[in-house]
């Protein structure tokens, strides 16, 4: 892959309540990026493929971060949406005192599917992530985002996160008997369930 993956996407801070930081994901050289395609088919994705996909990614994430569920909620594919009541959803996130997305993100890991079996066509990608947050606590997990055709805007079509505590974390990172329990990934060479 060519200089034009190189690209940092935009990185901003923005204050969410109290002293909650949270920053825009980053993805840079350092991202892992694999594409993975259906028999028969070609795909390549293109910078401006993925600049489109991780606006979508780090608007969800902000929307979160500003507790602005309406507008991530409104992000969802409407699939999605019909299997997640959104007052479930909604409330479900505000009994938490604090949410994955109030951290540090960083992408670890950009995985690019075209029309994938058993799925609605179009292009997926998925964003591997790790948070950290002030307090200590790390958060790893995902989102997916799809584009069913050429030009039309993504939509999340999957999330899903671990929390570990601070007391569960040595020398920033997670204790070995956490570390094989958690469904997320953390980088190559990282012994985690997934």
């Amino acid at each position: 892959m060519g200089s034009d993956w190189r690209f940092v996407f935009c990185v901003a801070a923005m204050l969410v309540g109290g002293d909650a930081q949270a920053q825009t994901p980053v993805l840079g050289p350092a991202t892992e990026r694999e594409v993975s395609v259906a028999a028969g088919v070609t795909f390549e994705p293109t910078a401006p493929d993925e600049a489109a996909a991780a606006e979508r990614f780090a608007a969800y994430t902000m929307a979160l971060a500003r507790r602005d569920y309406a507008a991530a909620y409104a992000m969802f594919r409407l699939s999605l949406q019909a299997s997640t009541p959104r007052l479930e959803w909604e409330m479900n996130l505000r009994k938490r005192p604090a949410l994955w997305a109030d951290g540090s993100l960083r992408v670890l890991r950009l995985s690019w599917y075209a029309n994938p079996p058993g799925q609605p066509e179009g292009v997926y990608a998925a964003f591997d992530f790790r948070g950290d947050r002030a307090d200590g606590t790390m958060d790893c997990g995902y989102v997916v985002v799809h584009r069913a055709s050429p030009g039309a805007a993504f939509t999340v079509v999957r999330t899903d996160t671990s929390e570990v505590p601070p007391e569960l974390i040595e020398e920033g990172v997670p204790k070995a008997d956490v570390l094989r329990q958690l469904p997320c990934y953390l980088g190559k060479g990282i012994a985690t369930a997934l």
